[in-house]
Formats: C-alpha cells, sequence, structure tokens
C-alpha cells in the first residue's frame, strides 16, 4: 500500500510524517503520471483556491475526479475538505465535487481566530482527538449517503462518504495516529478488500 500525499501546497510534510509513523510509505504527488503507484490520496490544508489553480495548472484535476470516481480512497483535510465538495457556500471555485456535501470556507474565522479543541469521535475511540483548526471550514450539509464523524459547536467538522473522508481541521499537527488510521482501514484496506 502507497499512500499519495498531494505535494503542491499545505502541510504534506507533516501528512508524511504521520503515515510513517502508521508504517505506510507516502508518495509526494505533483505530477499526473505519479497517481498510477498510489492506492489512496491524501489532500491536505493550505488554501482552497489556490490547490484548484495549481492541480489545473498541473494537469492533476481530472485525473484525480478520474480516479476517485472510480474508486480511489481520498481523504481532505482543511482545504482538502472543501475540495472534496459537491457544493461550497458563496463560491464557483474549481472543486473535485466527489463527496456529497456543502460547506462554508473560513467559517470560523481568519487565521488569527486559529484554535485547539478537543472532539469526541466514537469511531476512533480513546480520549477525545485534539483537533487543531486553522481558517477552518465546517459541513453545512451532507447527503444521506454521507455519516458524520464528529461535530464541534454543532457544526460537521469530520464525516465520512464510502471511500472518502473528510476533516475540517488539521489531525497532521498532533502526532495523534487515529483519523490516519481510521482512513487506512476503513477507507482504504477496505476498498482494497472489495476487489
Amino acid at each position: 500500500m502507497k499512500v499519495g500525499v498531494l505535494a503542491l501546497q499545505g502541510a504534506f510534510r507533516e501528512h508524511e510524517n504521520i503515515l510513517a509513523a502508521c508504517g505506510v510509505e507516502a508518495e509526494q504527488i505533483r505530477k499526473p503520471q505519479q497517481l498510477d503507484k498510489i492506492s489512496s490520496l491524501i489532500i491536505p490544508g493550505g488554501e482552497s483556491t489556490t490547490i484548484g489553480k495549481l492541480l489545473n495548472e498541473f494537469r492533476l484535476f481530472e485525473p484525480i475526479v478520474k480516479m476517485g470516481r472510480e474508486g480511489l480512497p481520498i481523504f481532505g483535510t482543511c482545504a482538502g475538505l472543501i475540495m472534496l465538495a459537491r457544493e461550497i457556500e458563496g463560491s464557483t471555485q474549481p472543486r473535485l465535487g466527489l463527496m456529497d456535501i456543502r460547506v462554508e470556507r473560513n467559517a470560523f474565522g481568519r487565521q488569527v481566530d486559529s484554535f485547539e479543541a478537543g472532539l469526541d469521535i466514537t469511531a476512533i475511540g480513546g480520549q477525545p482527538f485534539r483537533a487543531v483548526f486553522i481558517r477552518a471550514p465546517y459541513i453545512i450539509e451532507t447527503g444521506s449517503d454521507v455519516e458524520v464523524l464528529a461535530t464541534f459547536r454543532e457544526k460537521i467538522v469530520l464525516a465520512r462518504q464510502g471511500r472518502f473522508l473528510a476533516a475540517a481541521f488539521h489531525p497532521e499537527l498532533t502526532g495523534d495516529l487515529r483519523i490516519h488510521k481510521y482512513f487506512l482501514e476503513k477507507c482504504v484496506q477496505n476498498d482494497t478488500d472489495k476487489k
């Protein structure tokens, strides 16, 4: 199993470090041909409009959409969540549109309003997960087959739809492996088992 980490912007190295701690090999993705080497993909945080432009510039946008529709498991964090969304409130910016969710950008405020919070996430068990929110979005609305995994102040901040997982926060900045392990076990390995 090799997990691709989109390496155009954002905290991609931190995701690589977490994957290494999970015992999984990571591949930085910057070119379309690199997508052939991976069994799943992580889209890290950053600035979603910039990520959309870079995906087009590096000719990655269409291949990722195609592979996502054909079964590639994808985990999006913060801006990655926005990129996965079907609809972005008040915006027509490019997005992959793979998850049946409607999202609000910068929903908790600007960079100076960044914060941490303990989230109770039954799906990963154990102690509350220390979530780092930086200019974070949240999910306003979900389709019927989207499973809500965590909320904060009654706003959806973690959700799964089959092989897609979306987090409004940055699990790669905490050193806690549980959410990445959840992605690997529930989205990636379950998907591999079906093939």
